[in-house]
């Protein structure tokens, strides 16, 4: 633990883990496509929420329990919270239909449509050079959507969690006072009841064998520590290196989708994908240069 607190170079360390993090969600990934071949969404939601609590457990201890609900803007708090849990069954429905890295490739456009929200919800000036890229962007999904077959329910799936995400994304630098503990632990919590709620009223419970019972409980714990590396990540490097390489999950996709699913891209999904992945690089990149110029030296609109 030492190594971490300590680094000789913090920032080559915060660029590792943060790669490991992201493997880490991959695999979860790839494993909640394996699952739900044969197991229903809620009940994969519901187990792999008790997984979490494996590694949220000494967690909560350490941080106390009273600081659960000691929060600010509660109702925002379970806004996100139910936000989250959604857009993680509709991430595991997703995939049920479709490739795993074509869902990957639609959430590729989350940071697309977080710029985009960002102005609308939290004021945040963005300019016609970044209003580009989100156009761009959204030219990139209507690629993958392949306008000239058919709209998939996959498709749907997809691009729902995607929006959904970038919604995750809006409500956590809203609530970014509260600590990471806290607001993993209410959506660990939102996404068990929702799965219950799935699996007593539009799925039904389909008896886990034995290995099964133990992935859906790992799902969880490799989950939860994809999410804490991804936080000491950036608390080791700044956000505005680390957040480009997320878009390493479409290679790992790519790649396990391949090894455990024979599942091989199209040239549509790849071209895509790769506008939705330039465009994204171009509104990190304009972010990064507009918080590197004070304010009263960039000129109205440049931004």
């Amino acid at each position: 633990m030492e190594f971490f607190r300590n680094p000789r170079n913090p920032v080559l360390l915060g660029v590792l883990v943060m790669l490991l993090g992201d493997f880490m969600f991959a695999l979860n990934d790839a494993m909640g496509k394996w699952l739900v071949a044969t197991l229903a969404v809620g009940q994969i939601l519901a187990v792999r929420s008790v997984g979490s609590f494996i590694v949220l457990g000494p967690l909560i201890w350490r941080q106390g329990a009273d600081a659960l609900f000691k929060v600010e803007r509660p109702w925002l708090q379970v806004v996100r919270a139910l936000v989250i849990a959604s857009e993680t069954a509709v991430f595991y429905a997703s995939v049920f239909f479709l490739p795993l890295a074509d869902v990957f490739s639609f959430y590729m456009a989350g940071p697309i449509y977080v710029a985009a929200l960002s102005h609308v919800l939290l004021g945040e000036k963005v300019g016609w050079r970044r209003w580009m890229a989100i156009l761009v962007g959204f030219c990139g999904v209507l690629i993958m959507l392949q306008p000239s077959g058919d709209f998939t329910i996959g498709s749907a799936f997809a691009i729902v969690g995607s929006v959904l995400f970038a919604f995750t994304i809006i409500l956590g630098r809203m609530l970014r006072g509260t600590s990471d503990t806290t607001l993993v632990t209410w959506q660990t919590v939102a996404s068990c009841v929702l799965g219950i709620c799935i699996v007593l009223f539009i799925e039904d419970w389909k008896t886990p064998t034995a290995v099964e019972w133990g992935a859906m409980l790992l799902l969880g714990v490799v989950a939860c520590a994809a999410h804490l590396l991804i936080v000491r990540a950036l608390k080791l490097a700044p956000a505005a290196l680390l957040a480009p390489m997320h878009y390493t999950l479409l290679l790992w996709a790519v790649i396990l989708g391949w090894l455990f699913f024979n599942e091989v891209p199209s040239t549509q999904m790849l071209v895509g994908s790769a506008v939705v992945v330039l465009a994204g690089l171009f509104i990190f990149h304009r972010q990064k240069v507009v918080a590197s110029v004070p304010p009263e030296d960039v000129p109205k609109g440049l931004n």
